[in-house]
């Protein structure tokens, strides 16, 4: 345990170093698990809240609404709750703007949902296996009647030998 950085010899299953292979080792420049004055940021993540509010970071005034709701079919199910066969266009959250311009009226934005399952989609997904069927079909033909002339070139050489 030492406040400043020192040079160990790591290994499989340290951290900081993930060996190529097997049995390889690393003398790596590593620091201490000490804070001290010298650093100078800490990467730190919140795991329970205890009986105090950190001002600025826990508190009710600090928190900040998502400005935008879910984007991705699954996503929306999940945030909603809903089944596969529920319409997830009914459900996207949108946002009302105002326009900047005087006079209009307001409008409202919805995101574009991703990973939508509609029947364009469902008939590419078919085509797709249908052109792939088809190209093994034309390949398997192609092969036979590959293999339908050499059979026929080698009976030939084999003719030609017998005539000699």
């Amino acid at each position: 345990l030492l406040p400043s950085r020192v040079r160990l010899l790591l290994g499989k299953g340290d951290s900081c170093y993930r060996p190529r292979r097997t049995g390889q080792r690393r003398r790596k420049s590593v620091r201490g698990c000490i804070v001290g004055p010298d650093i100078q940021a800490l990467h730190c993540i919140i795991v329970k809240q205890g009986e105090q509010d950190i001002p600025g970071l826990t508190d009710p005034e600090s928190a900040v609404p998502k400005r935008l709701g879910p984007k991705r079919a699954n996503h929306i199910r999940k945030f909603f709750n809903l089944t596969k066969e529920d319409d997830v266009r009914q459900y996207v959250i949108r946002r009302e703007i105002q326009p900047k311009k005087e006079g209009a009226k307001p409008y409202t934005k919805a995101p574009r949902i991703q990973r939508l399952i509609t029947p364009q989609r469902l008939q590419r997904k078919r085509d797709a296996r249908r052109l792939k069927k088809e190209f093994i079909a034309k390949k398997h033909a192609q092969k036979a009647a590959y293999d339908a002339l050499v059979a026929q070139r080698v009976a030939e050489k084999k003719q030609r030998l017998a005539h000699h």
